[in-house]
């Protein structure tokens, strides 16, 4: 029987810069990659995905926040961010120890 193979956070950031050019990347680019890789893993049910992923918005909000930024990268965070916040609290009511924990 096939065994499942299950990627590491670090095998998808190796598959990400090998197969897309990081030359045209922008901060906000980097930032919305963060995100969907964090929401990702959330979704997998990764421990401490929740709360990475938290902290991923914080610094999404925070570097576009300091300094002038297109509106569209602004725009985006405010679609994406109720839609993590809701994942992260539906992650912690699903699992009620962990916050004990």
């Amino acid at each position: 029987m096939p065994t499942a193979v299950i990627a590491t956070e670090a095998d998808m950031r190796g598959r990400r810069t090998a197969s897309s050019p990081v030359a045209g990347k922008t901060k906000g680019d980097e930032l919305k990659d963060e995100v969907y890789r964090r929401m990702f893993l959330l979704e997998a049910h990764r421990p401490g995905a929740d709360r990475d992923l938290a902290v991923a918005l914080l610094r999404a909000w925070m570097t576009l926040d300091s300094g002038p930024r297109g509106a569209k990268e602004r725009s985006w965070l405010k679609k994406v961010c109720p839609i993590c916040l809701a994942m992260i609290e539906a992650s912690t009511q699903s699992h009620p120890m962990r916050e004990i924990l």
